[in-house]
């Protein structure tokens, strides 16, 4: 999925920078906390925690933070969050999802609908575009660790469902209940991923000119920089010159 590869290379860029930094760590260890108390604190028993350690791990999040976070959650201290999922559309149809963690129901979705309004999106009904994803693991490794077809059947053995290898990575999808036992088996394989984490998938993509695309920009970070927002997906797509022009 080309921009959804292109995407993320966005995003880690801008992860380069210290405040968004912070806000991603901040992020990571509300999921952390809150696995650790829906299941049990110790990584290897909760496949959740599990994850989102990994997850919090492969974008250099401290120890002390990953441990303080797990802490939280076994002295039963931190709000309790509720999960909630709202989709909407952006600029030219484009379709985007938005998880969140809340301890305030209202107070999110007002901020999440002001964000959609101000920023030339609309926020739709629950189910207006999740049909156009599918839910699936992923599972990122680096170029370096094998060619296409050494990663291939190193998936294959795992349990994948499909791999997508370019200059730069292989991603590995398998479905969403197996993601746990599939990145399991690959990292006996092949080692430590770059990044392992449910996600959204696009069936189709809306492709975006250059205005389009930085309406959808000003709206994704303006989405992200909310602090009960864990995540927001799109199934955008542009060209090489559209992405060189940003």
């Amino acid at each position: 999925m080309a921009g959804h590869s292109k995407w993320a290379n966005i995003q880690h860029r801008k992860g380069r920078q210290d405040a968004v930094r912070a806000k991603l760590f901040s992020k990571f260890s509300k999921e952390i906390t809150i696995a650790a108390k829906m299941g049990d604190p110790d990584p290897e028993k909760n496949p959740r925690l599990r994850l989102a350690v990994k997850e919090a791990k492969s974008q250099s999040m401290p120890k002390d933070n990953i441990e303080r976070a797990i802490k939280k959650a076994i002295g039963g201290d931190g709000e309790d969050y509720e999960e909630i999922r709202y989709e909407g559309y952006g600029p030219n149809g484009v379709a985007i999802i938005v998880e969140a963690m809340t301890d305030n129901r209202n107070r999110t979705a007002s901020n999440v609908r002001s964000t959609f309004t101000k920023n030339g999106g609309n926020l739709g009904e629950t189910g207006s575009v999740g049909f156009m994803f599918d839910r699936k693991g992923e599972v990122v490794y680096k170029a370096e660790v094998g060619d296409a077809d050494t990663v291939m059947m190193a998936a294959i053995e795992a349990g994948a469902e499909d791999v997508e290898s370019d200059e730069e990575n292989h991603v590995i999808y398998c479905a969403d209940t197996d993601l746990n036992e599939v990145s399991t088996a690959l990292e006996a394989e092949l080692g430590e991923s770059e990044s392992t984490k449910l996600i959204w998938k696009p069936q189709t993509t809306t492709e975006l000119d250059l205005e389009s695309m930085q309406t959808l920009m000003k709206l994704v970070d303006a989405l992200e920089d909310d602090d009960d927002v864990q995540r927001v997906t799109t199934n955008f797509e542009a060209s090489d010159e559209v992405m060189a022009q940003l």
